[in-house]
């Protein structure tokens, strides 16, 4: 095999691959995943090559490579689950979603029949309980509260 990484499984690590694919409690991308680590062991009998395990699996030649490069680098976990991705954090907090609820609630300003989605964030920005925030951000926050600038 002409590989630039190399797996070589030790037992516990062959048996929780077996056990992970068995179960059939996992994504099928995890499976996938398990599968070519499974395939790509120098520990068996039978070598297949890059081209045949991706062919067994129906992916592509980088994915092979890939999860064998991340099984090297940083073990079974690391091949077989991706990352957390947290994303950013909310721009609306309790205390301003407080405020928020404060002024949709309160009397519209001057001149104005009612309040509107652009007044509100504009009101936000000014009292400086944040720095910027879209119309449609302050628009989803009220769905979630069940609020409505409506009659």
């Amino acid at each position: 095999m002409n590989t630039k990484y190399h797996v070589q499984l030790s037992k516990a690590d062959r048996q929780e691959l077996d056990t992970l694919i068995r179960s059939g409690e996992s994504s099928a991308r995890t499976q996938t995943r398990a599968r070519t680590l499974l395939l790509s062991d120098e520990n068996q009998k039978t070598q297949m090559s890059t081209k045949e395990i991706a062919s067994a699996l129906l992916c592509s030649l980088p994915t092979i490579t890939h999860i064998r490069q991340r099984y090297v680098g940083g073990g079974l976990e690391n091949a077989l689950y991706d990352k957390a991705r947290p994303g950013a954090e909310p721009k609306i907090t309790g205390e301003i979603e407080a405020q928020l609820t404060l002024l949709a609630c309160s009397a519209p300003p001057e001149g104005k029949a009612r309040w509107t989605l652009q007044l509100l964030a504009d009101k936000l920005v000014e009292l400086k309980l944040l720095d910027s925030i879209s119309d449609v951000a302050v628009m989803k926050r009220l769905k979630k509260m069940n609020l409505s600038l409506g009659s």
